[in-house]
C-alpha cells in the first residue's frame, strides 16, 4: 500500500471518530440537576448503567468519549451523533451504553431526558471509573431534529496527520484554545485504536523507505511488531493509545508524548511546537491533580 493511500486510509478512519472527547458550546439555560423535578432519578441511572457496562467492558469508556466529543463537535452537542454514518467499534459499544439508560428512562420517565444529557453525564462518569476526575454536569440540553449523516461539516474533525496550525484552527472554530486543544487531546490516555491509524507512519513516511523520525526507536520496534508492513492487517484493532496505561485516566499519555512514544501522529506533533510541548511537558511532570483541574474546567465549557 502507498504511502498515500496510507493517509488517505488513516483519514477516512479518524473521520469516522477517533480517540478525542467533548466540548460544550456556551449556553445559559444549562443548569446542573436539570432533571430533580422532572426525572429525579436520571443521572443515578445513567450513572449505574455506566458503572454496569464498565465492569463488563472498561473499553466503553473510551467509546462513550469519542461519541460524546463527536456529538459536541459535530454539531454542537445535539445527540445527534448516532444519526453520524459509520460508527466505529468502539463508538458501537458506547452507544450500547446510552441506549440501554435512554430505554431505562424511558420507561421511567417517557420523552423528558434528552440523548445528549445522556452522554454528557455518562462522559463524565465514564472519566471517573477510568480514575479520572469527576464535575457538576449542567443539563437542559434538547436533542437535533435533523440527521445530517455524513457532511462537509465532518472536516472539522481532528484527522492524525493534522498538523498543530490546523488543530489550532479547527479548536479555535469552536471557542477552545491551546491548553484545551492538549487537554481535551489527553483522552487518548484510555482507549484503543487499529493500525490503519497509524500504520502509515511506521514503513516508507517520506517515501525514502523511513519511519517518521520522531517515533522513539523502541517503540517503533514494538509497533511495526503489531502492525507488519507485509501480511499485516492494517484494521487490527486493540493497540492502545497510551502505551502501558490504556484502561487508566492519568498523565501518562503526555509521557509518552514526550518519550516519542505516541502511537497517532497528531499526537505526537504536540511535541513538536513550542507552545503546545510546553504545555504536553507541564502534565507529564505533574500528578492526576493537574490534569483533572484543567479537564475539570476545559471540558463541560458551560
Amino acid at each position: 500500500m502507498s504511502n498515500a493511500s496510507r493517509r488517505n486510509k488513516s483519514k477516512e478512519s479518524w473521520m469516522r471518530g477517533n480517540f478525542q472527547f467533548g466540548l460544550e458550546k456556551p449556553n445559559k439555560d444549562l443548569i446542573p440537576g436539570f432533571y430533580s423535578s422532572s426525572c429525579p432519578k436520571a443521572e443515578a441511572i445513567v450513572s449505574s448503567t455506566v458503572v454496569t457496562h464498565f465492569k463488563k467492558d472498561p473499553t466503553i469508556a473510551a467509546g462513550v468519549l469519542k461519541l460524546h466529543f463527536k456529538d459536541c463537535f459535530f454539531q454542537g452537542c445535539d445527540g445527534l451523533v448516532s444519526e453520524i454514518d459509520a460508527l466505529t467499534d468502539t463508538e458501537i459499544r458506547g452507544f450500547g451504553v446510552i441506549d440501554d439508560a435512554k430505554t431505562q428512562l424511558e420507561t421511567l420517565c417517557p420523552g423528558v431526558v434528552s440523548c445528549a444529557d445522556i452522554l454528557a453525564l455518562a462522559a463524565r462518569d465514564a472519566v471517573g471509573l477510568s480514575g479520572g476526575p469527576s464535575w457538576p454536569v449542567p443539563t437542559g440540553r434538547r436533542d437535533g431534529r435533523l440527521s445530517f449523516g455524513v457532511s462537509p461539516e465532518n472536516l472539522t474533525l481532528p484527522v492524525p496527520t493534522d498538523s498543530i496550525p490546523v488543530l489550532r484552527e479547527k479548536f479555535a472554530a469552536k471557542g477552545l484554545n491551546n491548553h484545551d486543544l492538549v487537554t481535551l487531546i489527553g483522552a487518548h490516555t484510555i482507549g484503543l485504536t487499529d493500525c490503519s491509524s497509524f500504520e502509515y507512519r511506521l514503513y516508507n513516511f517520506t517515501a525514502k523507505g523511513n519511519a517518521d523520525p520522531t517515533i522513539n526507536q523502541a517503540f517503533l520496534a514494538q509497533l511495526r511488531a503489531l502492525c507488519p508492513d507485509v501480511g499485516g492487517d492494517v484494521s487490527k484493532k486493540g493497540v492502545p493509545l497510551d502505551k502501558d496505561s490504556q484502561f487508566k485516566f492519568d498523565v501518562s499519555f503526555f509521557k509518552n508524548v514526550r518519550d516519542g512514544n505516541g502511537v497517532l501522529e497528531s499526537d505526537q506533533r504536540l511535541f513538536g511546537d513550542s507552545e503546545t510541548q510546553r504545555i504536553v511537558k507541564n502534565y507529564a511532570g505533574n500528578g492526576k491533580g493537574l490534569l483533572g483541574l484543567r479537564f475539570y474546567f476545559e471540558f463541560p465549557k458551560p
